[in-house]
């Protein structure tokens, strides 16, 4: 347990550590970087290329696909840039064929666009739908699972579930059944996008995976 709360803190200085760097580079060369976001650019890629999944609002209407609406924006990038194969790498870190091929056809532009778009966008209202489930989901987002090296899921995505940009996504109001399909995607390693919720995922039985999201879809 101490070990996975030593790389969590690992993880966040070495992110504030890279957001210091980006910002130094973005000075030094401008022209490498995308613009700043336009939304409005992203709404008309959001309708044309998104909507048949997310919604052209991002509130997808069932958990097959995520609630885009409300995320953060540059947690959307960084997913999208994850699903693309990036240098050095034999496959992305998120395979998903459907929308490897859309992240493929997306400039890093056109991601901040869309992403600012949807960031833009109200979350639709969710509610945690099994009252058997919140003593258990309430425990594990609030206190985690001491014996299993659990920590809570508030300490990373917030006691509301709002999460922190980039590393950690909002969790208020997703589609439960979405979360525990990427908690088993994480503790099965076909997600590979984050070393922490791989640790986290695998710990978790699928009971608790349920409880857990469950709740988490209420938290507002």
């Amino acid at each position: 347990m101490n070990r996975l709360y030593r790389s969590l803190v690992v993880l966040q200085a070495a992110a504030a550590f890279g957001g210091l760097a980006v910002s130094v580079s973005v000075n030094a060369a401008d022209a490498a970087q995308p613009a700043k976001p336009d939304a409005a650019r992203g709404q008309a890629i959001a309708t044309q290329v998104c909507a048949a999944c997310h919604s052209a609002d991002g509130n997808s209407a069932g958990a097959a696909f995520p609630k885009l609406a409300g995320q953060h924006a540059d947690y959307i990038v960084k997913q999208l840039k994850d699903y693309k194969t990036q240098p050095g790498a034999k496959a992305p870190a998120r395979n998903n064929p459907i929308m490897t091929g859309i992240a493929g056809a997306l400039s890093d532009q056109d991601m901040v666009n869309v992403a600012a778009y949807f960031a833009s966008q109200k979350t639709k209202v969710n509610y945690a739908r099994d009252k058997n489930d919140v003593t258990l989901g309430q425990k594990i987002y609030r206190g985690g699972i001491a014996d299993k090296g659990v920590p809570a899921c508030a300490a990373c995505h917030g006691a509301t579930g709002m999460g922190i940009p980039v590393q950690y996504p909002r969790l208020s109001w997703q589609w439960g059944d979405y979360t525990v399909a990427q908690l088993n995607a994480f503790a099965q390693g076909t997600r590979n996008n984050s070393e922490p919720m791989h640790a986290i995922a695998s710990r978790l039985n699928e009971a608790e995976m349920k409880a857990v999201a469950d709740y988490a879809a209420g938290l507002h």
